[in-house]
């Protein structure tokens, strides 16, 4: 044997065996799935948690004050037995300890009794305009986000340049302006001169679903209006820090071609707070819209709200809000999800 074939021989016994680093894909895959499942248990504990303080706050503030539901609704010249008699027919006699564990249990068989106002039950009344609401809703953002995030990243990839600078103070201006003014111009301009669209956003009974829209659209528009700015403004700022991120950077530099460098890396990390501003709207497009309600004479959530807190109906007001607060947490639980889906590392962070 020759010494270069012995040295040969004895580097070979010399070098340990290559052990690789990778781990099996059905490891990974096991690994992924028990990290999101941690990342939406968490989620659900802290919306459970928030639900929980929410109905607290709740019952707090429509239970701080003295009142006398039954000489509210009696009015004041009604007999003192009859007060009697139907505060404890409603239940409002109790202890504060027993009416919150009943709103409790109501939020769990979603039946909040009777309403003291008609005295029809809370669950039906709330079901039609939560209904309504959720048309105007719908249709509001299906008119705003594709448009938002369209203009914001338009507007972020000709960054400083006359488009970018329309799209911002057009951004700027909507936001700025009320929602009743907004409204108020949409029907005088498209109801009233053109006579495009009809000037109520309540549709005749049995309509189809087309001539819905219709009746809707310019409530509809006069949100959009106001939330074009606020996605628009999140999706440039968002694109443009994604385009100058160094995967942007290193993508082009490998040759990728540039729609998509745009396609796959940057969108899919410009969404990431866009998302986050449609959530966090969608609690308000169906709560806080009173405004637009009013002057469309539509019957909405915010209305009815508003309506029962005039008239210190406390079941409809105290099963209203505890609605709007889950629709918030579903809302904000999906885009959590939906955010983990584009980003990973948003799930990571919260591991740590």
């Amino acid at each position: 044997m020759s010494t270069s074939d012995a040295a040969a021989g004895g580097g070979d016994r010399a070098r340990p065996p290559r052990v690789s680093a990778r781990r099996p894909r059905g490891l990974t895959a096991r690994l992924r799935e028990a990290e999101f499942a941690r990342f939406l248990l968490r989620r659900l504990g802290l919306a459970l948690i928030t639900l929980l303080l929410l109905s607290l706050i709740i019952f707090f503030i429509t239970n701080v004050l003295p009142n006398n539901v039954g000489r509210t609704i009696l009015g004041p010249f009604a007999p003192e037995e009859s007060v009697v008699a139907l505060n404890e027919r409603l239940g409002t006699d109790r202890p504060l300890y027993e009416q919150y564990g009943s709103l409790l249990g109501s939020m769990v068989t979603f039946d909040y009794g009777e309403s003291y106002q008609t005295g029809a039950p809370v669950s039906e009344l709330l079901w039609t305009t939560l209904r309504n609401s959720a048309k105007l809703a719908l249709l509001a953002l299906v008119l705003t986000v594709p448009l938002g995030i369209l203009a914001g990243v338009l507007a972020a990839l000709r960054r400083d340049r006359p488009l970018d600078r329309v799209i911002v103070m057009a951004g700027l201006a909507g936001s700025a302006i009320p929602e009743f003014v907004t409204s108020t111009f949409l029907i005088v301009l498209l109801g009233l001169q053109l006579n495009v669209l009809p000037v109520l956003a309540t549709a005749p009974p049995g309509s189809g679903p087309l001539t819905q829209i219709r009746y809707l659209m310019l409530p509809a528009l006069a949100m959009a209006v106001v939330y074009f700015g606020y996605i628009a403004r999140m999706a440039r700022a968002g694109t443009i820090v994604a385009l100058e991120s160094d995967y942007t950077r290193t993508a082009l530099m490998k040759g990728v071609r540039w729609p998509q460098v745009i396609r796959r890396h940057v969108l899919r990390n410009a969404l990431v707070p866009t998302i986050s501003v449609v959530a966090t709207q969608v609690g308000y497009l169906f709560g806080g819209l009173l405004a637009v309600e009013l002057i469309f004479n539509y019957n909405g959530l915010g209305r009815a709200l508003v309506t029962a807190a005039r008239a210190k109906d406390l079941p409809v007001l105290q099963a209203g809000v505890l609605i709007i607060g889950v629709i918030y947490m579903v809302a904000t639980l999906l885009a959590d999800i939906l955010i983990s889906y584009l980003n990973p590392r948003v799930r990571l962070g919260s591991e740590r």
